[in-house]
């Protein structure tokens, strides 16, 4: 009984030299690290309950660092998912979980749990020594399989370098947010704007009806275009003193460059600008927070209509190749972007003429405001300086095209696309 106790005690140390020596190891010397840091952790039946109270408090360390380092929990999440396998996916979310436990929902941004959510990261086992059994038994994994995969996961977590923050780590203060009170249906801490734009998207998409689809998409790039030019008038009367924000936006192979032209082609035509690090699968995009939110909503519908437009476009034997499928995505987002700065251009133009829209979709004609166009510009001033500030260092990209007829099918396809978010009008 005392030797076991004795054990017991000894399952913190024993972790931390475990992973320790699989976080200094050569990749040539990896497997080695491995088998015997699992070997050591799943030895004992009797150490297991151990070993797994010692591996949730390492949770809190380990986690908390890449917090202080910049990263968020769909980073960390992103990070699994594109180099490790679906059973690592779920320890790192049981692992996030575990450190979550340290704040209060208080503690934490909008964004930050909207990821939470996203990842379902909960705390589902009873108790903490009975962890890594639940884990086992729900996963048919035996303890050196399952320990083999708790250091390769702490392995890639303890190697991610610091990033520029996109937001507060859970205690630091929280950006205050300018839209309003809450729509009773929205997520948490959700502007009522945005929750009103999302119902009506999801309407959209719902429907069968296309002619409902589109005057239903066309009143939600209405409502984002008025929101961000009330955001800018307000600003310019010295009532917000917000500043720009951040978040990063997964971009996956394949294709991801072309991939990230489209995000940037939304991002530019609502005055926000794009980061791409292309190691870790992601975008950064700087911008204020509800053109933020537009940017995000755009771009996943659109991404959406691109892969379908993709999947249907031509019959011949070469349509289904890499070329024409890199060139049918790249002239997308060329002709997206072409659509979208023109849209916002005429939204703008509209609104510094005086008229405005509603919340309920009426339009009423007001007094032309001269502060407009200097708020605007004055706002896309506050994003580059931001995104000189958080990346110092910043080098152009270019993707190439290599096949004319993948080009055309992809501007064809961004014609007939719905710009579903913020400034835009859909074709009729």
């Amino acid at each position: 009984m005392g030797k076991r106790a004795q054990q017991a005690g000894d399952a913190g140390p024993l972790l931390e030299q475990a992973v320790r020596s699989v976080l200094t190891a050569p990749e040539e010397a990896l497997d080695l690290a491995l088998d015997t840091g699992a070997s050591l952790l799943a030895a004992s039946a009797g150490q297991w309950s151990a070993v797994s109270r010692a591996l949730l408090g390492y949770a809190d360390t380990a986690v908390g660092r890449c917090w202080s380092a910049g990263w968020r929990p769909a980073d960390l999440a992103r990070v699994v998912r594109r180099g490790l396998k679906p059973v690592h996916l779920a320890l790192a979310v049981d692992l996030i979980a575990a450190e979550d436990r340290r704040h209060a929902a208080a503690a934490l941004d909008r964004r930050w749990r909207e990821q939470l959510r996203e990842l379902e990261a909960e705390v589902w086992w009873p108790g903490d020594e009975q962890y890594l059994g639940a884990f086992a038994q729900r996963h048919r994994l035996d303890r050196f399989a399952l320990a083999t995969a708790v250091l390769e996961l702490l392995r890639t977590w303890g190697r991610l370098p610091p990033i520029a923050p996109v937001g507060p780590a859970p205690g630091q203060a929280a950006r205050a947010q300018h839209s309003g009170p809450e729509h009773p249906g929205s997520s948490a801490g959700e502007p009522r704007m945005l929750a009103r734009i999302r119902a009506l998207l999801a309407k959209a998409e719902s429907t069968e009806y296309p002619e409902e689809a589109e005057a239903l998409t066309a009143k939600a790039q209405q409502l984002m275009a008025q929101h961000s030019i009330d955001e800018a008038l307000l600003a310019a009367a010295g009532a917000d003193r917000d500043i720009p924000a951040a978040l990063r936006i997964g971009v996956d192979n394949p294709y991801e460059g072309p991939k990230t032209m489209l995000l940037d082609a939304v991002a530019a035509a609502n005055r926000c600008r794009v980061v791409w690090a292309k190691e870790f699968g992601f975008c950064t995009v700087v911008g204020f927070d509800g053109d933020l939110d537009g940017v995000e909503l755009l771009y996943t519908s659109l991404l959406v209509q691109a892969t379908h437009a993709l999947n249907k476009a031509g019959s011949g034997r070469d349509s289904r190749s890499k070329a024409f499928r890199q060139s049918f995505l790249v002239a997308y987002a060329a002709r997206i972007r072409e659509r979208l700065t023109a849209a916002t251009e005429r939204t703008t133009s509209a609104a510094a003429a005086g008229r405005h829209l509603r919340e309920d979709g009426t339009e009423e004609q007001l007094l032309p405001d001269a502060r407009l166009l200097p708020a605007l510009a004055a706002r896309s001033e506050a994003v580059d300086e931001e995104v000189g500030r958080l990346f110092p260092k910043l080098v152009s990209q270019r993707v190439r095209v290599s096949d004319g007829e993948g080009w055309a099918a992809g501007r064809a396809a961004a014609d007939r696309a719905a710009l579903h978010g913020r400034a835009g009008e859909i074709r009729r």
